[in-house]
């Protein structure tokens, strides 16, 4: 997600788009699933996936309201969304991530946050303000937690000294705000996968293994009550459908690269909300591609993540379904917020499809999840911009 500081209100291109990702397709990288080592997808993929890890629902993920908003805040930078004092967010959000915490430099695993500079953000709040603002917003029962990464973060812990240095210098941001957790939005060459690296149950490249061991460490110190988000794109998690790291043919290593991170740390998980836009056309669970710009896309997307899929077509290596309580669908609050924003009715149709068995369109999910989490979007902000469409809307969907 973009924390551009160009003041421009449309984000710049992200790592796939839609007209790249026909290119690829068109050059074999968005094939269908391998089928060398595995039958057909579509004669494995059922609601009857094998189900995930039996575990209850997490403290925290229970402290939730049964249905979650989830946003980011533009809190260390200024773009043509405007500033937003975190004391004047609404009480609609639940989750508030601040963007971003990002690291001295790539490998280094030193993490910095600090407040937008004054000369951008002139009605910046002071540090004592902001402070007192997330004490008041965890009063309110919501949860404010440091979101690391964005499109400019890139994040590479490549050895064991920048994974705890990971650990040291995000503790200290949640430590001197007071913060409640973590959100990983780990993007562009943040997380790629060695040639060997095929299992995702056991993966063995060194960015993937220490990130994993920093947040449990992480989640250890902080106990139950630390709340744990992810908000990786679809070419990290329902690519994986098709493709997974570079393979034989030299495919883009980090395709896939998001499932063994989410598959290790399902447990510990509060939320996924993969981040349903600025996407290319991709495979869904019907072998056919689909692409944003209607509910269709959002249905499909979530639908491989509460049924499940083998992984690169192999059904000795399928990725189990996450509960709905873990899973709330990233879109983009306003059309200047991200490619591949769609209309409140377009919305309250996934909802409708997912969630009710109704109001389907041409793709049909494997279930009905009534206890799907909820929303996330890109952003508080760019929601405020859009006199708040996005998260009225939300209140109103699920009164």
């Amino acid at each position: 997600m973009d924390r551009s500081r160009f003041r421009t209100p449309l984000r710049r291109p992200r790592l796939l788009t839609a007209a790249a990702a026909l290119a690829l397709a068109a050059s074999g990288l968005l094939a269908a699933p391998s089928t060398a080592d595995s039958a057909s997808p579509a004669d494995t993929v059922s609601p009857k996936a094998p189900a995930a890890p039996a575990t209850s629902a997490r403290a925290d993920a229970k402290a939730l309201p049964a249905h979650a908003l989830v946003g980011y805040l533009h809190a260390s930078f200024a773009n043509g969304s405007g500033y937003t004092r975190l004391a004047d967010v609404p009480e609609s959000w639940d989750i508030i991530d601040l963007a971003f915490g990002e690291p001295t430099s790539a490998t280094s695993g030193d993490i910095r946050f600090g407040l937008c500079p004054k000369t951008e953000c002139p009605n910046v709040e002071t540090k004592d303000e902001f402070k007192a603002a997330i004490k008041a917003k965890q009063a309110q029962g919501k949860k404010v937690q440091i979101s690391i990464g964005g499109q400019n973060g890139q994040v590479q812990l490549t050895t064991t000294q920048a994974r705890d240095k990971f650990v040291s210098s995000v503790s200290a941001i949640i430590d001197e705000y007071g913060l409640d957790g973590l959100d990983i939005d780990f993007e562009g060459h943040s997380l790629s996968l060695n040639a060997n690296d095929t299992d995702f149950r056991n993966p063995t490249t060194p960015v993937i293994v220490n990130l994993i061991s920093a947040v449990k460490t992480l989640k250890a110190k902080y106990g139950s009550g630390f709340t744990l988000t992810m908000a990786p794109e679809t070419f990290f998690v329902q690519l994986g459908y098709q493709h997974y790291g570079p393979g034989q043919w030299g495919a883009d290593p980090r395709a896939g690269a998001y499932l063994p991170v989410i598959h290790a740390l399902r447990d510990d998980l509060t939320l996924l909300h993969v981040q349903d836009y600025n996407s290319g056309p991709i495979m869904g669970l019907d072998n056919q591609y689909h692409q944003m710009g209607g509910a269709d896309f959002h249905i499909a997307m979530t639908d491989m993540l509460l049924t499940g899929f083998p992984v690169k077509g192999n059904t000795a290596h399928v990725f189990p379904p996450l509960p709905p309580e873990k899973l709330a669908i990233g879109m983009p609050a306003s059309v200047n917020a991200g490619n591949g924003h769609v209309s409140t009715g377009e919305v309250n149709k996934a909802l409708d499809c997912l969630t009710k068995n109704t109001n389907c369109g041409s793709y049909k999910p494997h279930g009905t999840w009534p206890a799907l989490r909820g929303l996330m979007t890109w952003s508080i902000n760019w929601d405020r911009f859009n006199n708040w469409e996005f998260s009225k809307n939300f209140d109103r969907y699920f009164g």
